[in-house]
């Protein structure tokens, strides 16, 4: 062979026996989920499914698991993004979903739509609060509305709380609200009062940056993905916990005034927290738990100075954490873990170590929250006082959050087989085998193939 065909060549081979390796060794699908030992904290697990296949993808659900992985029970409204699940004390589960045009029982109102009405999903979300009795899956009560959808208008959020009311946050009117259980709203906040220009928030957190990084927090347009609010939460002094993803920001609000009297993290400060989800109060510590999604991890802060005293970025769990959406401490010291971008739910014990997993990688479920119901499937407290702080856990986190996000969005192209390493290895032997086909063309292999004349020993190419 000619010599400069040695090396492309040797590398092409190299490049084929390693993915052909990787795939003749690949590990079997991990079990549907390993029996938790003595280390899982007891009861079923309660778990949405955003969508399986990929974020546009109308067919989320809600079920619950065991600890070895049986499916005890589903919710499968049709046509629907699923977010928010949690159980009632009366036994029934309050979901937080939205629908598409393409499920029967919705009807666009015609404001949604300037011309003829689309076919697909597009025009509107129908936002859904129900409360499902799991028993025959009946909608026993229900508060719902219409919405523009050019995307992230589905509600993401609600909380029963103990007057009977449930607090909603409506991301695409930017406003969070009560409802009675007649439907009637008892309380609004609405973003525009607080967060806009002239506010005493936006002048002590967003006036002082430079002009071109305040000019992401203005509000562009009614329909705009402005503030991204995804959760709210009922606090023990009676204020509302609310996460304002796009401003980086969780704050509390005063439920009489209406008032910001307290905010951890603020618009920029990404060291803290980025696009977070799903933040839960630990109220005797202070802290402040949170899926710090677009950082790949999972933190506690202590909500006074802002320290993070503890995290976990999937470090010993066989992947980093990608995109996580929600993190639950339970009472003996593990925490509740959704990997949203890996299709999974970790269960991680207090020295960092997984305990428990469920895995939908197989059906490529983007997981949006879970929640532990306890050993009698009692809910546990969503803003618990009585867990372990992160000080007296061991954080597992390294340095890598770019490589895991890639490695992440792979997984909805390629086997699970495949990673960054297999996909890097592929391009190296498609460069080769191209090298070694220019090169073989030059020296005339292929000027017969076709029925081209063979020509001076140099081929028919340029």
């Amino acid at each position: 062979m000619n010599r400069r065909l040695l090396v492309p060549a040797v590398v092409l081979l190299l490049s084929v026996a390693l993915l052909v390796g990787q795939a003749a060794t690949a590990p079997p699908a991990a079990p549907e989920s390993p029996d938790g030992g003595e280390g899982a904290y007891p009861g079923e697990t309660l778990i949405t499914v955003q969508a399986y296949g990929w974020f546009d993808e109308d067919n989320g659900q809600v079920f619950t698991v065991a600890r070895n992985g049986t499916r005890t029970w589903t919710y499968d409204p049709p046509h629907a993004y699923v977010f928010d699940a949690e159980a009632l004390d009366n036994g029934n589960v309050l979901v937080s979903l939205g629908q598409t045009p393409l499920a029967e029982n919705v009807r666009c109102p015609d404001e949604y739509y300037s011309g003829e009405r689309p076919a697909g999903q597009n025009g509107c979300i129908y936002n859904r609060v129900v409360e499902v009795t799991p028993d025959t899956n009946e909608v026993v009560w229900e508060h719902s509305w219409y919405d523009a959808y050019p995307t992230h208008h589905e509600v993401h959020d609600a909380d029963r709380l103990d007057t009977g009311e449930t607090a909603i946050i409506d991301m695409g009117n930017d406003r969070t609200f009560t409802v009675d259980q007649s439907g009637e709203v008892t309380w609004q906040w609405n973003a525009t009062e607080h967060l806009t220009e002239g506010t005493p928030f936006w002048e002590e957190y967003v006036a002082p940056l430079p002009e071109d990084e305040r000019a992401e927090f203005r509000r562009s347009g009614p329909e705009s993905d402005w503030t991204h609010m995804n959760d709210v939460d009922r606090l023990e002094n009676g204020n509302f916990q609310m996460s304002i993803r796009n401003f980086d920001t969780t704050i509390e609000v005063d439920r009489e005034t209406g008032e910001i009297v307290d905010a951890v993290g603020a618009p920029t400060r990404h060291e803290v927290m980025e696009e977070q989800h799903n933040p839960n109060r630990l109220e005797r510590h202070g802290n402040l738990l949170v899926a710090d999604s677009e950082n790949d991890r999972v933190v506690e802060i202590d909500a006074e100075t802002e320290e993070i005293v503890w995290q976990y970025d999937g470090t010993g769990s066989g992947q980093k954490l990608a995109w996580p959406r929600d993190a639950d401490r339970l009472p003996n010291g593990n925490t509740l873990v959704v990997d949203s971008r890996n299709f999974r739910v970790l269960e991680v014990g207090p020295n960092g170590s997984v305990v428990w997993s469920h895995s939908m990688a197989a059906d490529r479920g983007i997981v949006y929250d879970a929640d532990r119901l306890g050993p009698s499937q009692d809910p546990l407290a969503e803003e618990p006082d009585d867990v372990p702080a992160g000080g007296e856990l061991e954080s597992r986190s390294s340095n890598g959050n770019t490589v895991a996000t890639v490695d992440s969005w792979l997984g909805f192209v390629f086997p699970s087989w495949v990673g960054l390493g297999e996909v890097l290895a592929g391009l190296v032997g498609v460069v080769s085998g191209l090298v070694l086909v220019r090169e073989g063309h030059r020296d005339g292999w292929f000027s017969g193939v076709g029925g081209g004349e063979r020509g001076d020993g140099r081929g028919g190419g340029d």
